[in-house]
Protein backbone atom coordinates (compact mmCIF):
# COMPACT_ATOMS: atom_id res chain seq x y z
CA UNK A 1 0.00 0.00 0.00
CA UNK A 2 3.03 2.44 0.82
CA UNK A 3 4.98 1.59 -2.60
CA UNK A 4 1.04 2.73 -4.47
CA UNK A 5 0.55 5.41 -2.64
CA UNK A 6 4.66 7.03 -3.34
CA UNK A 7 3.67 6.11 -6.80
CA UNK A 8 0.67 7.95 -6.94
CA UNK A 9 2.50 11.20 -5.76
CA UNK A 10 5.10 10.56 -7.61
CA UNK A 11 2.62 10.27 -11.22
CA UNK A 12 1.16 13.78 -9.82
CA UNK A 13 4.33 15.24 -9.67
CA UNK A 14 5.11 14.29 -13.16
CA UNK A 15 1.81 14.86 -14.32
CA UNK A 16 1.91 18.74 -12.24
CA UNK A 17 5.39 19.44 -14.41
CA UNK A 18 4.55 18.48 -17.75
CA UNK A 19 1.33 20.49 -17.62
CA UNK A 20 3.19 23.68 -16.44
CA UNK A 21 6.07 22.91 -19.28
CA UNK A 22 3.37 23.40 -22.14
CA UNK A 23 2.61 27.12 -21.10
CA UNK A 24 4.37 30.10 -21.58
CA UNK A 25 3.79 33.24 -19.68
CA UNK A 26 1.78 35.13 -21.94
CA UNK A 27 -0.31 32.53 -22.26
CA UNK A 28 -1.47 32.73 -18.82
CA UNK A 29 -1.66 36.60 -18.86
CA UNK A 30 1.09 37.12 -17.06
CA UNK A 31 4.53 39.61 -17.83
CA UNK A 32 7.43 38.25 -18.78
CA UNK A 33 9.76 38.38 -16.25
CA UNK A 34 12.89 36.65 -17.31
CA UNK A 35 14.15 34.35 -20.10
CA UNK A 36 14.08 31.32 -18.81
CA UNK A 37 16.87 28.53 -19.82
CA UNK A 38 13.66 25.61 -19.91
CA UNK A 39 10.10 25.85 -21.73
CA UNK A 40 6.88 26.81 -19.42
CA UNK A 41 5.63 28.49 -16.44
CA UNK A 42 7.63 28.69 -13.12
CA UNK A 43 6.58 26.68 -10.09
CA UNK A 44 6.09 30.44 -8.52
CA UNK A 45 3.68 31.59 -11.74
CA UNK A 46 1.70 28.35 -10.95
CA UNK A 47 1.34 29.30 -7.23
CA UNK A 48 0.90 33.10 -7.80
CA UNK A 49 -2.39 31.87 -10.21
CA UNK A 50 -3.48 29.40 -8.37
CA UNK A 51 -3.25 31.42 -5.23
CA UNK A 52 -1.38 29.18 -3.32
CA UNK A 53 2.37 29.14 -1.40
CA UNK A 54 5.14 28.63 -3.28
CA UNK A 55 6.90 26.20 -0.95
CA UNK A 56 3.64 24.39 -0.26
CA UNK A 57 3.38 23.91 -4.49
CA UNK A 58 7.17 22.80 -5.25
CA UNK A 59 6.38 20.34 -2.59
CA UNK A 60 3.26 18.67 -4.42
CA UNK A 61 5.61 18.73 -8.19
CA UNK A 62 8.26 16.70 -5.76
CA UNK A 63 6.19 14.63 -4.65
CA UNK A 64 5.78 14.42 -0.67
CA UNK A 65 3.29 13.55 0.91
CA UNK A 66 0.71 16.53 0.74
CA UNK A 67 -2.83 16.61 0.88
CA UNK A 68 -5.04 19.26 -1.30
CA UNK A 69 -8.12 19.58 -0.46
CA UNK A 70 -10.68 19.73 -3.99
CA UNK A 71 -10.45 23.42 -3.95
CA UNK A 72 -6.82 24.21 -3.76
CA UNK A 73 -7.19 21.41 -6.66
CA UNK A 74 -9.28 23.26 -8.77
CA UNK A 75 -7.27 26.57 -8.22
CA UNK A 76 -4.28 25.00 -9.48
CA UNK A 77 -6.48 23.04 -12.52
CA UNK A 78 -7.74 26.76 -13.59
CA UNK A 79 -4.02 27.95 -13.21
CA UNK A 80 -2.69 25.34 -15.58
CA UNK A 81 -5.74 25.63 -17.92
CA UNK A 82 -6.34 21.91 -17.83
CA UNK A 83 -9.37 20.45 -19.95
CA UNK A 84 -11.72 18.39 -18.13
CA UNK A 85 -10.36 15.28 -18.83
CA UNK A 86 -7.62 16.46 -17.18
CA UNK A 87 -8.59 17.85 -14.10
CA UNK A 88 -10.35 14.86 -13.52
CA UNK A 89 -7.18 12.76 -14.00
CA UNK A 90 -5.43 15.33 -11.62
CA UNK A 91 -8.43 14.51 -8.63
CA UNK A 92 -8.00 11.15 -9.35
CA UNK A 93 -4.09 11.55 -8.66
CA UNK A 94 -4.46 13.61 -6.02
CA UNK A 95 -7.00 10.88 -4.15
CA UNK A 96 -10.09 12.33 -4.20
CA UNK A 97 -11.69 9.68 -6.09
CA UNK A 98 -14.20 7.20 -4.95
CA UNK A 99 -12.84 4.10 -3.26
CA UNK A 100 -10.88 1.93 -6.18
CA UNK A 101 -12.91 -0.61 -7.42
CA UNK A 102 -11.95 -4.52 -7.00
CA UNK A 103 -11.92 -6.20 -10.61
CA UNK A 104 -14.02 -8.78 -10.72
CA UNK A 105 -12.25 -12.00 -12.14
CA UNK A 106 -13.80 -12.07 -15.31
CA UNK A 107 -15.49 -9.40 -17.26
CA UNK A 108 -19.04 -10.63 -18.53
CA UNK A 109 -20.63 -8.87 -21.16
CA UNK A 110 -24.70 -9.72 -20.00
CA UNK A 111 -27.36 -10.88 -22.81
CA UNK A 112 -29.18 -7.95 -23.02
CA UNK A 113 -26.26 -5.76 -24.42
CA UNK A 114 -24.98 -8.82 -26.31
CA UNK A 115 -28.48 -8.53 -28.47
CA UNK A 116 -28.31 -4.85 -28.82
CA UNK A 117 -24.75 -4.78 -30.13
CA UNK A 118 -25.67 -7.63 -32.63
CA UNK A 119 -28.84 -5.96 -33.91
CA UNK A 120 -26.52 -2.35 -34.73
CA UNK A 121 -25.49 -4.32 -37.58
CA UNK A 122 -24.17 -3.35 -40.29
CA UNK A 123 -22.93 -0.70 -38.14
CA UNK A 124 -19.43 -2.26 -36.14
CA UNK A 125 -20.17 -1.97 -32.86
CA UNK A 126 -17.82 -3.75 -29.80
CA UNK A 127 -17.85 -4.03 -26.16
CA UNK A 128 -14.54 -2.70 -24.07
CA UNK A 129 -14.34 -3.35 -20.45
CA UNK A 130 -11.94 -1.40 -18.09
CA UNK A 131 -8.56 -2.41 -19.49
CA UNK A 132 -9.96 -1.69 -22.88
CA UNK A 133 -10.03 -5.29 -23.63
CA UNK A 134 -12.62 -6.44 -26.22
CA UNK A 135 -15.23 -8.05 -24.97
CA UNK A 136 -17.56 -8.61 -27.22
CA UNK A 137 -18.10 -7.23 -31.30
CA UNK A 138 -20.70 -8.08 -33.89
CA UNK A 139 -20.38 -9.30 -36.98
CA UNK A 140 -19.54 -5.60 -38.78
CA UNK A 141 -16.62 -4.69 -36.42
CA UNK A 142 -15.38 -8.69 -36.73
CA UNK A 143 -15.31 -7.73 -40.69
CA UNK A 144 -13.49 -4.50 -40.07
CA UNK A 145 -10.90 -4.78 -37.25
CA UNK A 146 -10.45 -8.68 -38.01
CA UNK A 147 -10.40 -9.00 -33.84
CA UNK A 148 -9.97 -12.90 -35.05
CA UNK A 149 -6.15 -12.04 -35.85
CA UNK A 150 -4.34 -13.25 -33.04
CA UNK A 151 -1.79 -10.52 -31.38
CA UNK A 152 -0.15 -12.63 -28.71
CA UNK A 153 -0.15 -12.19 -25.81
CA UNK A 154 -2.84 -9.37 -25.81
CA UNK A 155 -4.70 -10.16 -28.86
CA UNK A 156 -8.20 -8.01 -27.77
CA UNK A 157 -6.59 -5.15 -26.27
CA UNK A 158 -7.49 -2.27 -28.00
CA UNK A 159 -3.60 -0.34 -27.61
CA UNK A 160 -2.04 -3.44 -28.01
CA UNK A 161 -3.70 -4.54 -31.28
CA UNK A 162 -3.79 -0.73 -32.41
CA UNK A 163 0.42 -0.93 -32.18
CA UNK A 164 1.32 -3.95 -33.43
CA UNK A 165 -1.03 -2.54 -36.73
CA UNK A 166 0.26 0.72 -36.97
CA UNK A 167 -2.98 1.02 -37.90
CA UNK A 168 -2.88 -1.05 -41.44
CA UNK A 169 -4.94 -1.19 -43.30
CA UNK A 170 -7.20 1.50 -42.25
CA UNK A 171 -6.45 4.78 -40.60
CA UNK A 172 -4.18 7.16 -42.62
CA UNK A 173 -3.81 9.18 -39.53
CA UNK A 174 -2.24 6.22 -37.04
CA UNK A 175 -0.18 8.38 -35.11
CA UNK A 176 -2.43 10.82 -34.27
CA UNK A 177 -5.00 8.19 -33.30
CA UNK A 178 -2.65 6.14 -31.58
CA UNK A 179 -1.70 9.18 -29.15
CA UNK A 180 -5.15 9.93 -28.62
CA UNK A 181 -5.53 6.46 -27.85
CA UNK A 182 -2.24 6.67 -24.91
CA UNK A 183 -3.82 9.68 -23.74
CA UNK A 184 -7.50 8.04 -23.09
CA UNK A 185 -5.86 4.57 -21.94
CA UNK A 186 -3.66 7.15 -19.49
CA UNK A 187 -6.93 8.52 -17.85
CA UNK A 188 -8.62 5.40 -17.45
CA UNK A 189 -5.25 3.64 -16.12
CA UNK A 190 -5.35 6.14 -13.24
CA UNK A 191 -8.98 4.64 -12.04
CA UNK A 192 -7.25 1.25 -10.60
CA UNK A 193 -4.11 2.20 -8.68
CA UNK A 194 -2.19 -1.09 -8.16
CA UNK A 195 -3.98 -3.10 -10.70
CA UNK A 196 -2.30 -6.01 -11.24
CA UNK A 197 -3.51 -6.51 -14.66
CA UNK A 198 -3.13 -2.67 -15.87
CA UNK A 199 0.25 -3.07 -14.75
CA UNK A 200 1.02 -6.22 -16.69
CA UNK A 201 -0.53 -4.77 -19.70
CA UNK A 202 1.34 -1.55 -19.19
CA UNK A 203 5.25 -3.07 -18.65
CA UNK A 204 4.77 -5.41 -22.12
CA UNK A 205 3.46 -2.09 -23.72
CA UNK A 206 6.65 0.08 -22.80
CA UNK A 207 8.71 -2.81 -23.42
CA UNK A 208 6.80 -3.12 -27.34
CA UNK A 209 6.88 0.16 -28.28
CA UNK A 210 9.36 3.20 -27.67
CA UNK A 211 6.79 5.56 -29.28
CA UNK A 212 4.67 4.05 -26.17
CA UNK A 213 7.12 4.74 -23.76
CA UNK A 214 7.43 8.23 -25.20
CA UNK A 215 4.10 9.27 -25.53
CA UNK A 216 3.10 8.03 -22.23
CA UNK A 217 5.88 9.83 -20.14
CA UNK A 218 4.40 12.96 -22.07
CA UNK A 219 1.32 12.65 -19.10
CA UNK A 220 -1.35 13.49 -21.85
CA UNK A 221 -4.97 12.66 -20.93
CA UNK A 222 -8.13 12.84 -22.56
CA UNK A 223 -11.65 11.64 -22.91
CA UNK A 224 -12.38 9.83 -25.36
CA UNK A 225 -12.62 11.55 -29.17
CA UNK A 226 -15.89 10.72 -30.53
CA UNK A 227 -16.64 12.02 -33.86
CA UNK A 228 -16.32 11.58 -37.62
CA UNK A 229 -13.44 9.14 -38.39
CA UNK A 230 -12.21 8.00 -42.22
CA UNK A 231 -10.68 4.87 -43.10
CA UNK A 232 -9.20 2.91 -46.01
CA UNK A 233 -10.39 -0.98 -45.91
CA UNK A 234 -8.36 -2.94 -48.54
CA UNK A 235 -10.82 -4.56 -49.97
CA UNK A 236 -14.19 -2.28 -49.91
CA UNK A 237 -12.14 0.98 -49.71
CA UNK A 238 -13.07 4.31 -48.39
CA UNK A 239 -15.16 4.19 -45.49
CA UNK A 240 -16.47 6.67 -43.54
CA UNK A 241 -18.15 6.85 -40.28
CA UNK A 242 -19.73 8.60 -37.13
CA UNK A 243 -17.68 7.16 -33.95
CA UNK A 244 -19.88 7.25 -30.84
CA UNK A 245 -19.13 5.55 -27.06
CA UNK A 246 -21.75 4.62 -24.83
CA UNK A 247 -20.89 3.90 -20.97
CA UNK A 248 -23.44 0.81 -20.24
CA UNK A 249 -25.78 0.84 -17.87
CA UNK A 250 -24.99 -2.29 -16.32
CA UNK A 251 -21.56 -1.84 -15.19
CA UNK A 252 -19.27 1.49 -15.13
CA UNK A 253 -16.86 -0.75 -16.70
CA UNK A 254 -17.90 -1.44 -19.64
CA UNK A 255 -18.19 0.70 -22.57
CA UNK A 256 -20.07 0.25 -26.49
CA UNK A 257 -17.74 1.97 -29.30
CA UNK A 258 -20.60 2.55 -32.21
CA UNK A 259 -19.46 3.27 -35.42
CA UNK A 260 -22.47 4.78 -37.44
CA UNK A 261 -22.00 4.56 -41.25
CA UNK A 262 -22.63 7.01 -43.67
CA UNK A 263 -25.16 5.70 -46.28
CA UNK A 264 -22.27 4.71 -49.08
CA UNK A 265 -20.33 2.99 -46.36
CA UNK A 266 -23.18 1.00 -44.69
CA UNK A 267 -23.98 -0.39 -48.21
CA UNK A 268 -20.14 -1.64 -48.66
CA UNK A 269 -20.83 -3.23 -44.78
CA UNK A 270 -23.91 -4.87 -46.20
CA UNK A 271 -22.69 -6.19 -49.35
CA UNK A 272 -19.63 -7.60 -47.57
CA UNK A 273 -21.50 -9.05 -45.00
CA UNK A 274 -23.98 -10.79 -47.33
CA UNK A 275 -21.15 -12.36 -49.19
CA UNK A 276 -19.89 -14.06 -46.21
CA UNK A 277 -22.87 -15.11 -44.60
Amino acid sequence: MEETERERRQALAAFLRTRRARLSQAEVGLPARSRRRTPGLRREDVAELANIGVSWYTLLEQGQEVHPSMSVLESIAQALRLTPAEEQHLFRLSGHTLPAKTPAEEEEVPLALRRTVDALTPYPAFVIGRRWDVLFWNRAAGLLFRFDEPFPPHSLNVVWRYLQLQGRPLDLDWEVQMRNLVAQFRADYARYPGDASFEELLHDLQDMSPLFREWWEQQDVRGLPDGPRSMIHPALGLLEFDHVTFQASFSSDLRVKVYAASPATASKLEQALSATS
